[in-house]
């Protein structure tokens, strides 16, 4: 559910910001009011599970999600909808850790490589279809109905964790909920995006947008004080005191921030610039999923067999080639040759998602794998979060500044003029006005599509370059035959 609802969401963005007749600001809250909500609450997600139970809290979660995803399909306007995806957020908080210790709690080391590669592949052949699924739904009735695929998820997904998983819990956990710290990772994050996000709008040296980031930046330092001096932290700081944790977390944080980022401007490339259905840009996504989901097996006894340090080296940096490539390669007209690009992607995810994982659980105490899965989950939405952000407020940075250079190449009518300057603020080609000539609103028309396929190309250019970044941090901080640490096991 919570990997269908990701990844459908993209392809509809174009839509969704084309019939509420908003921003690409707007449509930025979209996917990071959700990832917000699951980023701060992730880890209270793990603990709460560890403590009450991981098969109850899973079980509030897939409700929680399921209530949500009706209020975004029934949304009136871009307030409601990011209103609900929040709530939805907080409903994938407590589902997505528990989903993970349940295996960490179910196999032993040795046979848990092998058993969370069947979950990645499973959670990829999930997140793959469903952009297809999506595409074909915006299409052909609504992009409301990409959000009742999960109340049609949540039953059979309900029954089976009754009647299928056991209860297990942490025996170790006690104390109360690190609330204090996820109201302050909540607020530091918020007001770290709002600033990131308003800067475009606004520019960087606008008050709001200083005094947001500064905020932002205060809180999460408190953040980090409070959870060094709790007594039940969420985020146990002692477990970055392993090379391996940290580093496997330094690396999810470079490579899920670059294809975050990557995938929300994606749809945007294909559909807007380069001309595609929603069900054709949904497709794009296939040989990605694909690839991930037979392969991720595979690469989960990789590390059973030669540890995690080569395939976290190796995955990340053939990641950055598929980044590179879709920024390269040709789209119009040339549709099948976009499936290169996104079939080196999906070998180079399923090189590292497996290994990655199975660090992260390896590196800690048997009875910190809640924790530990739930820290790294949230390094991975936070990543996305930041780097939407970001790239988001660069992105119509560059995007307004290509606009600016064809209008002063270009000798053109003031009406030309006119409608180019109407698509600042977003990523959607606006209707042409009326009284304008045909062959002057092809001029427009096409000094948008330019602008808009020289930025999208630049942020994928810097998606590949994080994905290096990535590459180097595993080379240097996993150490070669580390399984567990001796801080975690002490």
């Amino acid at each position: 559910m919570a990997f269908v609802d990701e990844s459908v969401v993209n392809v509809a963005l174009p839509r969704i910001e084309s019939d509420l007749g908003t921003t690409l600001a707007a449509m930025q809250w979209v996917v990071n009011a959700y990832t917000l909500c699951l980023s701060a609450l992730l880890l209270i997600g793990g603990a709460t599970a560890d403590q009450l139970g991981r098969r109850l809290i899973f079980l509030i979660g897939v409700s929680v999600f399921t209530v949500a995803s009706v209020a975004c399909g029934l949304a009136g306007n871009a307030a409601v909808l990011i209103f609900a995806r929040a709530i939805q957020g907080a409903g994938a908080a407590l589902l997505i850790p528990c989903s993970l210790a349940l295996i960490g709690a179910a196999f032993d080391e040795k046979e848990r490589g092998a058993a969370i590669g069947i979950w990645s592949g499973a959670s990829a052949v999930a997140a793959g279809v469903a952009p297809l699924l999506g595409g074909w739904l915006v299409d052909d009735w609504s992009w409301r109905a990409i959000f009742f695929i999960n109340p049609l998820l949540s039953i059979p997904t309900m029954w089976i964790a009754i009647r299928h998983v056991p209860e297990s819990r942490d025996p170790h956990a006690r104390g109360a909920l690190d609330w204090r710290g996820a109201l302050l990772a909540f607020g530091g994050l918020g007001s770290l995006v709002y600033g990131l996000i308003d800067a475009s709008d606004l520019g960087w040296g606008n008050s709001t947008v200083i005094a947001s980031l500064s905020s932002g930046v205060l809180l999460l330092v408190l953040f980090v004080l409070a959870e060094r001096s709790s007594r039940s932290p969420m985020m146990p700081l002692g477990l970055f005191r392993s090379a391996s944790f940290a580093g496997v977390n330094l690396l999810t944080l470079l490579l899920y921030g670059g294809l975050g980022a990557a995938f929300f401007f994606l749809p945007f490339l294909l559909i807007q610039a380069y001309g595609y259905s929603a069900t054709a840009a949904g497709a794009v996504y296939l040989p990605f999923t694909l690839v991930l989901g037979l392969l991720s097996r595979w690469s989960g006894g990789l590390v059973d067999r030669f540890g995690a340090r080569w395939p976290l080296i190796l995955g990340p940096a053939i990641t950055a080639l598929g980044f590179a490539l879709l920024a390269f390669v040709p789209g119009r007209g040339q549709y099948w040759i976009l499936l290169l690009p996104m079939t080196v992607l999906g070998f180079g995810m399923a090189i590292t998602v497996a290994p990655l994982t199975t660090t992260v659980i390896n590196a800690v105490a048997e009875h910190q794998t809640g924790v530990a899965s739930a820290i790294n989950n949230a390094v991975a939405s936070v990543a996305s979060l930041l780097l939407i952000a970001v790239l988001g407020t660069v992105a119509l940075g560059t995007f307004n500044r290509s606009l600016d250079r064809h209008l002063a190449d270009a000798a053109v009518v003031p009406e030309v003029g006119l409608a180019v300057n109407s698509a600042r603020g977003g990523f959607v080609i606006p209707a042409m006005p009326a009284n304008i000539p045909s062959g002057e609103r092809e001029v427009a028309r096409s000094m948008i599509t330019d602008s808009l396929v020289a930025t999208l190309r630049q942020e994928m250019l810097i998606a590949a370059a994080l994905a290096l970044c990535g590459t180097l941090s595993a080379a240097v901080m996993i150490r070669p035959g580390v399984a567990r640490s001796e801080e975690s096991r002490g």
